[in-house]
């Protein structure tokens, strides 16, 4: 059966190549973020999403966001945030600070990327780096900026926030040893 049948019949002619399109894209959906994910927990000890939070913490002027900054960064709810964050507190790589509100009874809570945290990006992102360019540059080639441009406007259309420009950058990120580069972030 047809994955794209709506019960009217097979798939009428010259739509075979969007639904070939729309199967990959949803194994890479699928399939790339465990992938991912499996180097950076079998090699670092993190989770996908935690290499994410360090990432985005490390390319903040002070290393500093509140804990509501990074859900939507990771379009994830306060719970499962927190969940993360807390962590990567464990491990010593973030420090969360309860902020008051200076009298407007307004109280908030930042993470805080520490030096142990640091280090831990740093030893991660070259190995990550490489993978991101096999698995995902170097098949996307000269099409690399296509499909940024595709999935920004995927990003917008699903009503998430842009994510910030890569400090200085534009392109790919770097495919470097990782000493003196700037370690991938989230582009949304």
């Amino acid at each position: 059966m047809n994955l794209a049948d709506t019960g009217r019949g097979p798939t009428p002619p010259g739509d075979e190549d969007r639904q070939r399109a729309w199967i990959a894209f949803v194994k890479v959906l699928l399939v790339l973020p465990g992938a991912l994910e499996a180097q950076l927990l079998r090699d670092y000890d993190l989770t996908l999403l935690g290499y994410m939070i360090l990432a985005r913490l490390a390319d903040t002027p002070e290393e500093t966001l509140r804990m509501s900054q990074i859900a939507t960064m990771a379009n994830g709810s306060l719970p499962r945030t927190s969940q993360a964050v807390g962590r990567l507190e464990e491990r010593g790589w973030v420090r969360r600070t309860v902020i008051s509100g200076r009298g407007q009874g307004r109280r908030f809570t930042t993470a805080s990327l520490t030096e142990a945290g640091r280090a831990q990006l740093k030893r991660a992102t070259p190995e990550h780096t490489a993978l991101v360019q096999r698995l995902v540059i170097d098949p996307a080639g000269s099409e690399f900026g296509t499909l940024g441009a595709v999935a920004q406007r995927i990003v917008e259309a699903l009503g998430l926030p842009a994510g910030p420009p890569a400090a200085g950058r534009s392109g790919p990120p770097p495919a470097g040893d990782g000493a003196g580069s700037a370690p991938l972030r989230a582009r949304s």
